[in-house]
C-alpha cells in the first residue's frame, strides 16, 4: 500500500511495507554494530544499544534527509575510548551532551552548507575507505576468542552461511522484491541454524541485550571548569566527527536517491539527538553510511523506516533479547560485507588514467587515513586541505598580464587571473616599473582581488611607480574587491595616488 505522508516539512510517497520491513532489517543488523561500538568504546552494550535507539529515533523525525539511519557509530567510539578508561562512562555522558550542543550551534549557524567545500575524490577516498573499513569489521567474525582464525568445520560452517546469505541479498531482487532482500537472507540464515540445530556463533556469543527503557540520568561529574576543560576537547571532535560523517552519508543517499537533503536541519537533529543521548545513558552517534545503504538498497525512502528500525531495536532490547541473541552471526556478516561492496565506489577506479593526479593521489591519500587510522573526520580535513593547495598552486600560475601602449602614450596592463596570497609574486614580475610611461593603466576586468596579500600587492606596486613619479589607474576592479581596498585602508597605506576615494577604479573610459 503507498500512500502520501507529511512529516513536518516533507511530503513523503510511503509505501508502508517497503519502510516497516526494511526498519526491521536495518534494526537486526544495527544489534551486533551497536554492540560492538560500545565495546570499542570500553562500555557496556546496552550504552550501545540505548545510543543507537535514540539517535535513530530523534534523527528519523527531525532530521533533514528522510531515510538515513543514525546510530551509534565507531567514528565516535574511536574518540571516545581514552577518556571512558581514564574516567569513566558519566563523563563519556557529558561529553555526548556537549558535542551536542555544538553541534546545535553549528545548525543553527548554518554551517552544514561547508560540506560543499570537500571535493569529489575527497568523498571517493572517504566511501571506499569506510567500504574497506566495513569490510575488514567483519573479518573478526571468522577469529575464536582468543584472536585465532578459525579452522576446520567451523570455519566451513561460517564461510557457508555467510555466502548464502551474500547469495540471497544478490539473487532475491532479480526474481522479486516483495520482501528486501536483505531481510530475506538473515531469516533464511536463521531458519536454517534452528531448524538444523548448527553449532555457529550467534548474536548472543557477542554479549547480552537484554535491558529496559533507556533511563533518564544526568551525569554524576562535577560541574566545573576543571571538568569542561578535560571533556571539550572530547566533545568538539566528537561534534566535528559526527557531522562530517553525517554530513557525508547524506550526500551520498542524495546522490542515490536523486533527492536533496538539508545539510543545516540534520545538524540540529543531529545535536538535539546526542544531547539526548547522553540524557538517557547512551554513548552518542551520528550517520551510519552502511545502515544507510541497507535502508535505502531495500527501497525505502521516507522518515518511517528509521523510526520503525529504533523503536524495534528497542523492542528487541526489552522484550526479545532471548530471541535475537540466536540470530547467527553468519547472516549478518554476510550482510555486512554486501553493504561494504556497494558502498565501495568501483567507478573511482576507472578514473586513475582519466582524473588529475592530484585528484587520484587525494582519493588515495583519504582512503589509506580513513583506513588505517580509523579517523573518518581527519582523512577528510586531510583531503580537503591538499586539494585547497593543489587548487591554490594551480591557480597561482594563471595569472597573466596582456601589455600595450596606447596613442596617448598611456601603458596598460590587462589583467587576467585571479590574484590572490599564491599569485602575487607571478604579478608583480609582470610589471616594468623603470621603463614604464609616466601614466599607467592597470585593468582588473578579467581578474580578481581575493585577498590582504592580493591588496599588498597592490599597495607595493603603486608605491614603486609612485616614487618614480608616476601615475597609476586601478581600473575595473568588482564591488567586493573595493571593499577590500577600502577595508585595508585602516591597516595599510593603499597607494592609488590621485583617487583616495576610489572612483578612478571604476572609471569606464
Amino acid at each position: 500500500m503507498t500512500q502520501y505522508l507529511n512529516f513536518f516539512d516533507f511530503k513523503q510517497k510511503v509505501d508502508y511495507k517497503t519502510e516497516v520491513l526494511s526498519g526491521l532489517t536495518v534494526a537486526l543488523a544495527l544489534v551486533p554494530e551497536a554492540v560492538a561500538f560500545a565495546m570499542i568504546a570500553g562500555l557496556s552494550p546496552l550504552t550501545g544499544l540505548y545510543a543507537a535507539f535514540m539517535m535513530g529515533l530523534i534523527t528519523s523525525i527531525f532530521g533533514g534527509r528522510p531515510g538515513m539511519i543514525s546510530g551509534a557509530t565507531g567514528a565516535v567510539a574511536v574518540v571516545l575510548v581514552t577518556l571512558a578508561k581514564s574516567h569513566g562512562v558519566e563523563y563519556i555522558f557529558a561529553t555526548v551532551i556537549l558535542a551536542g550542543l555544538i553541534q546545535l550551534a553549528a545548525g543553527f549557524l548554518r554551517m552544514g552548507k561547508l560540506i560543499r567545500l570537500v571535493p569529489h575524490p575527497v568523498i571517493f577516498g572517504f566511501v571506499n575507505g569506510l567500504a574497506i573499513i566495513i569490510f575488514m569489521s567483519q573479518l573478526d567474525q571468522f577469529k575464536d576468542v582468543s584472536g585465532d582464525w578459525l579452522t576446520g568445520n567451523t570455519l566451513f560452517i561460517l564461510l557457508g552461511l555467510v555466502f548464502l546469505t551474500m547469495i540471497i541479498i544478490w539473487g532475491l531482487p532479480k526474481i522479486t522484491k516483495v520482501i528486501p532482500a536483505s531481510l530475506a537472507a538473515i531469516l533464511t540464515v536463521f531458519g536454517l541454524v534452528t531448524a538444523f540445530d548448527i553449532d555457529t556463533k550467534t548474536v548472543g556469543d557477542i554479549a547480552s541485550i537484554q535491558g529496559g527503557f533507556p533511563p533518564f540520568h544526568i551525569p554524576n561529574i562535577p560541574f566545573n571548569w576543571e571538568t569542561l576543560t578535560l571533556i571539550f576537547p572530547y566533545a568538539a571532535i566528537v561534534a566535528g566527527v559526527g557531522l562530517i560523517e553525517s554530513l557525508l552519508t547524506l550526500n551520498i543517499v542524495d546522490e542515490i536517491t536523486e533527492t536533496r537533503g538539508r545539510g543545516n536541519k540534520e545538524a540540529v537533529a543531529q545535536g538535539a539527538a546526542n544531547i539526548l543521548s547522553g540524557l538517557f545513558s547512551g554513548m552518542g552517534g551520528c550517520a551510519m553510511i552502511g545502515q544507510s545503504l541497507i535502508n535505502v538498497s531495500n527501497g525505502a525512502r521516507a522518515r518511517l523506516s528509521g523510526i520503525v528500525a529504533a523503536v524495534m531495536l528497542l523492542i528487541f532490547v526489552m522484550f526479545g533479547s532471548s530471541l535475537i541473541e540466536k540470530v547467527p552471526m553468519a547472516a549478518l556478516t554476510g550482510l555486512m560485507i554486501m553493504v561494504a561492496i556497494g558502498t565501495f565506489e568501483w567507478a573511482s577506479l576507472k578514473t586513475f588514467k582519466r582524473m588529475p593526479q592530484s585528484d587520484i593521489f587525494v582519493m588515495v591519500v583519504v582512503t589509506l587515513v580513513t583506513v588505517f587510522l580509523h579517523n573518518l573526520a581527519l582523512a577528510v580535513i586531510i583531503g580537503v586541505i591538499i586539494a585547497a593547495l593543489v587548487f591554490a598552486w594551480d591557480n597561482a600560475k594563471r595569472i597573466r598580464a596582456r601589455k600595450y601602449t596606447d596613442d596617448k602614450g598611456i601603458k596598460h596592463y590587462e589583467i587576467y587571473g585571479p590574484l590572490f596570497f599564491g599569485s602575487v609574486t607571478l604579478f608583480n614580475e609582470k610589471f616594468d616599473v623603470i621603463n614604464d610611461p609616466e601614466e599607467v593603466i592597470i585593468d582588473f576586468a578579467e581578474s580578481r582581488v581575493v585577498d590582504m596579500s592580493a591588496i599588498d600587492a597592490l599597495n607595493k606596486i603603486t608605491e614603486r611607480y609612485h616614487k618614480l613619479g608616476k601615475k597609476v589607474h586601478l581600473r575595473h576592479l568588482s564591488k567586493d574587491c573595493l571593499l577590500l581596498l577600502k577595508n585595508a585602508e585602516e591597516i595599510i597605506d593603499v597607494n592609488v595616488l590621485e583617487d583616495p576615494t576610489y572612483k578612478v577604479v571604476v572609471d569606464n573610459i
